[in-house]
């Protein structure tokens, strides 16, 4: 019996070794492949914020107006920064954007954060299966944007219910006292880019060119380390990570959805909480499913830091600022209590994810091409068209 114990134990302090040495790999690929998300934001930042103000100025049209909240979160990676940016705008004491102009762009930013998991999948396209698993959860995120946005922008345009709404909770809280929240991995992530960002400010003068190099290296940091997350993780830790998955996504939608917000907050980012779903769905640990909820959970929590902002705002437009807040945060909210609940709505943005990774399997060029024109080209082609 005693000896059966000693081979027990000296059988498992190698197994709890084995797994502690995993556990600290794949957390030291995470930060590596959100380092390359982060500073992939940051590259696009340099190479597009310029650009965002003069895009801002041809909004009457709504729908330019979507275009250019899409083109413009696509540019900067980050729809926490194009909507504070809107927000900024709208509050401004003098010449504000108007309200009007704004949702429309704010229903846009939903789209274009999307953009960054759909890159983050094209990294699988060495595996066919494991890249048409991971492009089916990475575009059902943009499937459901667009779902809600054509749902909705025509409702609001009609009967400006959001609007209404937010003016009510606006009228409440505005000028209330701001709020800031500082993300402890944002800081640690900012402080691992630095000595990368400070190398390529020393070479470079032209800020273009700076963002160019950041974005480049970013790229090359995602797709090693998911490279090496998807192949750890499929070698070693499958079974306990389809366990820990099925916990706390398999059994409650709205577990799932709480579980995405509150990630989102802490990172403020929910391109960072999405991308991370693609290497889990890849490697097969992560149904499309399972991965749905958190999705939705994520862009309800990306709505935070534009809401936090706001509150800070002061001046006579600051309560239009909360309004373009508070409505960014009734979008998400309304368009997953209309979509999600019912079956049939619900299905709609999976069967198509998972046609089009289907022919993005087949076809990695469309691949390319679809997020391409999608993301840069359509909105890019509106916002050119009405300049």
């Amino acid at each position: 019996m005693s000896q059966n114990s000693k081979v027990s134990a000296s059988d498992t302090a190698p197994n709890t070794l084995a797994a502690v040495r995993t556990g600290l790999t794949v957390l030291a690929l995470l930060f590596v492949f959100l380092m390359g998300v982060r500073g992939l934001g940051d590259g696009f930042k340099l190479l597009g914020s310029d650009l965002l103000e003069a895009f801002f100025q041809a909004t009457s049209n709504p729908f330019v107006a979507l275009m250019v909240g899409l083109l413009a979160t696509t540019l900067v990676q980050s729809s926490s920064v194009s909507t504070s940016m809107i927000v900024g705008l709208v509050a401004a004491p003098e010449n504000p954007l108007p309200v009007e102009n704004a949702i429309p762009m704010i229903m846009g930013t939903n789209i274009g954060t999307t953009v960054t998991n759909t890159i983050v999948a094209l990294a699988h396209m060495g595996r066919k299966e494991e890249f048409r698993r991971a492009f089916a959860v990475a575009t059902c995120h943009d499937f459901f944007n667009y779902m809600a946005v054509m749902v909705l922008l025509p409702l609001e345009l009609a009967t400006g219910f959001l609007r209404h709404a937010a003016d009510s909770v606006s009228a409440l809280v505005a000028g209330s006292g701001g709020m800031t929240f500082d993300s402890p991995v944002k800081a640690a992530l900012k402080g691992a880019l630095a000595p990368i960002v400070s190398l390529v400010n020393a070479i470079f003068e032209n800020s273009q060119a700076r963002g160019a190099t950041i974005a480049l290296l970013s790229a090359l940091l995602i797709f090693g380390a998911l490279y090496m997350l998807v192949r750890t993780m499929r070698q070693a830790m499958q079974r306990r990570i389809e366990l820990w998955v099925d916990r706390l996504f398999g059994r409650s939608a709205l577990i799932a959805m709480a579980i995405g917000a509150a990630a989102t907050i802490v990172v403020q980012s929910s391109s960072i909480t999405t991308s991370l779903l693609v290497p889990l769905a890849g490697a097969g640990i992560l149904t499309l499913e399972q991965a749905f909820p958190v999705t939705l959970g994520a862009n309800i929590g990306t709505t935070i830091t534009a809401l936090l902002a706001s509150m800070a705002v002061a001046g006579e437009n600051a309560a239009a600022g909360m309004t373009v807040a508070v409505v960014h945060t009734l979008f998400n909210v309304v368009g997953t209590a209309m979509i999600y609940p019912l079956a049939v709505f619900r299905r709609l943005p999976l069967v198509a994810a998972r046609k089009l990774a289907d022919v993005a399997a087949e076809s990695r060029y469309l691949a390319i091409a679809y997020v391409i024109i999608l993301f840069y080209g359509l909105p890019g082609l509106f916002a050119f068209l009405s300049s």
